[in-house]
């Protein structure tokens, strides 16, 4: 049932998938946790209040679990023209102004990959922290291994925010995409703990 190919492609000393794509990964598992709750909720009279609200955030997570899936793809492909920008030759004054020119331009690429990452991923603990609260009591405990998993796909893709930033010559871009990924990673990181608190204390 388990497809390993992605993990194995992982554990490889292939560029990609690396740490952006795992990322993506996680932040799919998170919306997918998410998911089963809402699942186990709808159809029960006992939720039967707030069963269109949750029909709404399981409409929102299918189309977030989608993107991450397509983002895994977009990372190693916005990786790959940076890996080969480095390769380029810089024996000639000539040869290195193209590499860096290479290198500059796949850098906008390799930063806003995982951007987005973020952005979908705070956007998943919005249904995952309703679900939590008011889907099926039963299903709290995977609420919070979402809560968990968001955190750190926030956490793993800011990673590749900030060591592309650092390659970056034009600073005020790179200041702005560390800014905006510090700003998520802080968020997210928080409302996550919040919840993953909230079912701690459910559940025990």
């Amino acid at each position: 049932m388990v497809d390993t190919c992605f993990v194995e492609e992982l554990a490889s000393a292939a560029p990609v998938p690396g740490g952006g794509g795992a990322s993506a990964y996680v932040g799919a598992l998170a919306a997918a946790l998410a998911s089963m709750v809402g699942s186990l909720t709808v159809g029960k009279k006992t939720y039967a209040e707030v069963e269109g609200e949750v029909v709404h955030h399981l409409e929102e997570l299918k189309g977030l679990r989608s993107r991450l899936i397509e983002l895994v793809d977009a990372d190693a492909r916005a990786f790959k023209p940076l890996a080969a920008a480095y390769r380029m030759p810089k024996d000639t004054p000539e040869e290195l102004a193209a590499k860096q020119e290479a290198i500059q331009r796949a850098l906008v690429g390799a930063t806003e990959v995982p951007l987005d990452i973020m952005r979908a991923v705070a956007r998943v603990i919005d249904h995952a922290d309703y679900l939590a609260h008011h889907g099926s009591r039963m299903a709290r405990s995977d609420a919070g291994v979402s809560a968990a998993f968001a955190r750190a796909a926030v956490d793993g893709a800011s990673l590749n925010v900030y060591i592309n930033a650092a390659s970056m010559d034009d600073a005020d871009r790179a200041r702005r995409v560390r800014e905006e990924a510090s700003a998520i990673a802080s968020t997210t990181r928080e409302r996550c703990d919040e919840l993953f608190d909230f079912v701690v204390k459910e559940v025990s």
